[in-house]
């Protein structure tokens, strides 16, 4: 009798909140025919966006509240509304999901409280007749679980008409699919451009200037060849030294494009070099990347230096701001993914706002479709985990 005095107490509850909610949609119906008005008159329209949000909150509530009381979820499928004023209204007039969050918000209106009517006086005759059932014949309840069903008719209602169909599915994740490609193709561009312009900027500050200089210290020795051949031997020898640091600059250059370590020795010994070094403590362990150059254990040129650069960044940021003096660095491949965690044990607290270059490692994650995250809590330890998907 307890269990199902507390199961009619939960289902009282669920069809409380139903009641509620059904009262809320009435109160809806209002902002939406006033919407509807608004954008009829084309200078309202930016209120459509924010009210088929509104929509989406009150129907993802009862989705909840219909998880809570059958264990099931219902999954959203939604059309993303972002961009534009244009692209927003245009999305939330044409996505399916909102003429079925409206379909479902004119009928809950009307079942929504007419079940609770129906369990109250349903629960009041149970109160007496299980009470004398239960409480002197010891027989099981017989009325007080039909509050019970009327709960799980309320809730399968709700979740047939909140539930998507499976091309509106489809649909709804191909958009959400363009909208993630959109961001990490601008995620791309922008360190694209930036790549570019450090390339860019040490070439002309650093190579460019020492040429010039190079250049003109030449051009100085030839004249004083003839008339003082000692001052044009010192004037030679300062160019060689600066045809040295050009070629200095030029293999920093080519390292930052991509570092000539990963084609000779594999990704697992050009992280082993970066390890020895960094000037930490660093163990490498490799799972599965092996210092081969054959393609059957090679990862693509592209994946294999976005890691490179993942470790490089990381080690660097973990000598600069962790405190530390070690750190761990692991890499495994499996399943057509890459993966790569690097640990330190120091002060903690990274973030991307913190100029440390997690952003520009987060999009250059991103532009190949991979996931970074970051454990990084005040006083350590930080983790950094990045998967990158690529085909062995």
């Amino acid at each position: 009798m307890r269990e199902t005095l507390r199961r009619t107490e939960r289902a009282l509850e669920q069809l409380g909140a139903a009641a509620l909610l059904s009262l809320a949609s009435y109160l809806f119906i209002g902002v939406v025919l006033l919407t509807l008005v608004l954008t009829l008159t084309v200078v309202g329209a930016g209120v459509l966006p924010e009210t088929v949000l509104m929509l989406r909150r009150m129907a993802g509530f009862k989705r909840r509240r219909v998880a809570i009381w059958t264990g099931s979820q219902i999954p959203e499928a939604y059309v993303p509304l972002t961009g534009t004023l244009g692209r927003r209204v245009r999305a939330g007039v044409t996505d399916p999901a909102t003429y079925r969050d409206l379909r479902w918000l004119g009928l809950h209106f009307v079942y929504g409280w007419l079940l609770l009517y129906v369990a109250l006086p349903v629960f009041i005759v149970g109160m007496l007749v299980d009470g004398v059932w239960c409480g002197l014949l010891g027989r099981r309840a017989v009325v007080l679980p039909l509050v019970a069903r009327i709960a799980d008719l309320e809730a399968a209602w709700s979740g047939a008409l909140l539930r998507a169909s499976p091309e509106a599915e489809r649909a709804a994740r191909l958009s959400e699919r363009v909208e993630e490609l959109t961001v990490t193709r601008a995620g791309a561009v922008a360190a694209h451009g930036a790549e570019l312009r450090r390339i860019e900027r040490d070439l002309h500050d650093g190579t460019q200037a020492r040429l010039v200089a190079m250049s003109m210290r030449v051009g100085l020795a030839r004249r004083a060849f003839d008339k003082d051949p000692d001052a044009a031997r010192k004037l030679l020898a300062d160019a060689q030294d600066q045809a040295d640091e050009a070629l200095t600059e030029l293999r920093h250059v080519v390292r930052g494009i991509h570092p000539p370590i990963l084609t000779d020795r594999g990704l697992a010994g050009a992280v082993r070099a970066l390890a020895a070094s960094s000037g930490l403590d660093v163990a490498v362990r490799a799972e599965g990347v092996e210092d081969l150059t054959g393609d059957a254990v090679r990862a693509p040129a592209a994946v294999e230096a976005a890691a490179y650069f993942v470790v490089a960044e990381a080690l660097t940021n973990a000598a600069k701001h962790s405190g530390s003096e070690r750190a761990s660095v692991e890499l495994s491949r499996g399943g057509g993914v890459l993966r790569i965690s690097v640990r330190d044990e120091g002060r903690g607290g990274a973030d991307d706002a913190g100029g440390s270059g997690l952003l520009g490692m987060r999009r250059r994650v991103a532009a190949l479709d991979g996931t970074v995250e970051v454990v990084s809590p005040v006083g350590g330890p930080t983790v950094i985990e990045v998967e990158l998907p690529c085909v062995w």
